[in-house]
């Protein structure tokens, strides 16, 4: 196999991985395949941190769609972020995996409060950096939030682990005839409104150069290959 070529990873994990088959919640068996994943990355000595979102639990712009303030219902969607967090860092410390939770939305005795150096200094001691809350702030997704904190703590490659493996040219389930793209440029993937990431995150990762990779956290020992450098979904380049 060939050699690391990342040296700090950024992965962003939907909360809906979380509940893999079920329709709410965490799924044992997926949560243990994900853990699995991260696991054999850091036995490489690959610094990881996880921006993981709260869809399995709630959605803010669901939430404002119902007629709820827009505000209050990201801030609920935040805890719900936070809840996710814990319970991977549940899940990593029981299978071995030192983890630590920040979290951008102060909960004392929870986690502690995002701060970069810190961070750094948890990434540079071998543990995997959980971050909840998103941002900490209403109106940004936590798309945005893994384009930040893969800035912030100078990660070498931001990773969106999806349900399929790549970004495709229309969705796969609904046209067949769609086809993936192996490596992708920023300008394509806007000029071609494929939707990989929101408006801002994107406009994050092309400012700051930050190479993203798209693909499917149920393939096993994907997340594995992809530090190897092999392919593996989707490369969005700057």
């Amino acid at each position: 196999m060939t050699s690391i070529t990342c040296r700090r990873i950024l992965l962003k994990l939907s909360g809906e991985a979380l509940m893999g088959p079920d329709a709410f919640g965490y799924h044992g068996e997926t949560l243990a395949g994900i853990v699995k994943q991260i696991d054999e990355v850091a036995a490489l000595g690959v610094e990881i941190g996880i921006v993981v979102g709260g869809g399995n639990l709630f959605r803010g712009a669901t939430g404002a769609l119902s007629g709820m303030d827009r505000a209050t219902a990201d801030s609920m969607g935040m805890l719900a972020t936070v809840m996710n967090a814990l319970a991977l860092k549940d899940a990593l410390m029981a299978a071995g995996v030192p983890a630590q939770v920040m979290t951008a939305v102060t909960i004392a005795h929870v986690g502690e409060p995002f701060e970069r150096d810190a961070a750094v200094r948890h990434l540079e001691a071998g543990r995997v950096v959980i971050f909840g809350g998103g941002t900490g702030n209403p109106f940004f997704t936590t798309d945005t939030a893994a384009a930040l904190r893969a800035a912030e703590i100078g990660a070498d490659l931001m990773l969106k682990a999806t349900k399929v493996d790549g970004v495709y040219s229309a969705d796969p389930k609904k046209d067949p005839s769609a086809t993936r793209y192996d490596e992708l440029t920023f300008d394509e993937a806007i000029a071609r409104n494929l939707g990989v990431l929101d408006t801002a995150a994107f406009a994050l990762c092309r400012e700051q150069k930050m190479p993203l990779q798209v693909f499917s956290i149920f393939k096993a020992g994907a997340l594995k290959r992809i530090v190897h450098g092999e392919a593996e979904g989707t490369r969005v380049v700057p």
